[in-house]
């Protein structure tokens, strides 16, 4: 009877030890990229004439080199993973330290902070050190009153999933490194759900009828959580950037100018 007893109690014991219980609505913490791809989605809908000039009007340096051969094997990608330039050729904001915008910091390879307060959710992001505000006090969304580089954000929890949905947000960024567009009428909304101890999944959806055709829905980004540790100071200022990597590494390494050291 004793080993009978012993038997039945210890397996659930050792679950738990292994899975250990938290609350799904205590987003608190750092949380860390855990996901294999950097970019928005890998099925992107079809463009308006206005978000296709826009499209091509950007160069990114990430992704497959353009004019490069398939991978063999690989499945092909949308164009905006095989057009990469050299950095110094291209145009991506980030390269004179301007704001990355949203969604994209929030693919980075960087941490974020969740910290909640009683009417709001503050979100800091390690890179650039941005603190971002998510109203919970049962606001409503505004109206957008001038363009901002990481919109204005209400969130409200259903179920066991916090959802934000964001508008107002500056064209000038991107949504990811590949460099797809948005316009100003960019609205997104943001599904994040804690479904284990150390795991938060990610989920957003962007509509955007100037550029896109249809709404456009990300793959799910999962982030892990950091204990014990703290955001860094991850500051992009200019002088550090465009005068000392830009013209000592970046421009003379893709030939446009530069004094090498």
């Amino acid at each position: 009877m004793v080993v009978l007893l012993t038997v039945l109690v210890l397996p659930p014991v050792a679950a738990a030890q292994t899975s250990p219980s938290f609350d799904p609505h205590d987003l608190n913490g750092i949380w860390n990229w855990a996901s294999p791809d950097r970019g928005f989605s890998l099925d992107v809908p079809p463009m308006t004439p206005e978000g296709e000039a826009r499209f091509n009007a950007n160069k990114p340096g990430y992704g497959t080199p353009l004019g490069s051969p398939p991978r063999p094997g690989a499945p092909v990608e949308h164009i905006g993973r095989r057009r990469a330039v050299p950095p110094a050729q291209g145009n991506d904001p980030v390269g004179e330290c301007n704001p990355l915008g949203m969604p994209r910091v929030l693919f980075t390879l960087g941490p974020f902070e969740f910290i909640q307060t009683k009417d709001r959710i503050l979100q800091f992001i390690e890179w650039h050190r941005v603190l971002r505000e998510i109203w919970t006090d049962g606001r409503k969304l505004p109206e957008p009153d001038r363009p901002r580089w990481y919109g204005y954000s209400v969130g409200r929890w259903e179920g066991d999933t916090f959802v934000v949905d964001s508008h107002g947000y500056d064209d000038r960024t991107w949504l990811d490194h590949f460099g797809y567009p948005h316009s100003d009428e960019m609205r997104l909304q943001e599904r994040y759900r804690r479904v284990a101890s150390d795991t938060l999944e990610l989920t957003v959806t962007l509509n955007d009828p100037k550029t896109y055709t249809k709404p456009w829905i990300s793959e799910k980004k999962v982030y892990k959580l950091r204990p014990g540790t703290e955001i860094s100071e991850e500051i992009c200022a200019p002088i550090d950037e465009v005068d000392n990597f830009n013209k000592r590494v970046r421009d003379p390494a893709g030939g446009v100018g530069g004094t090498k050291r």
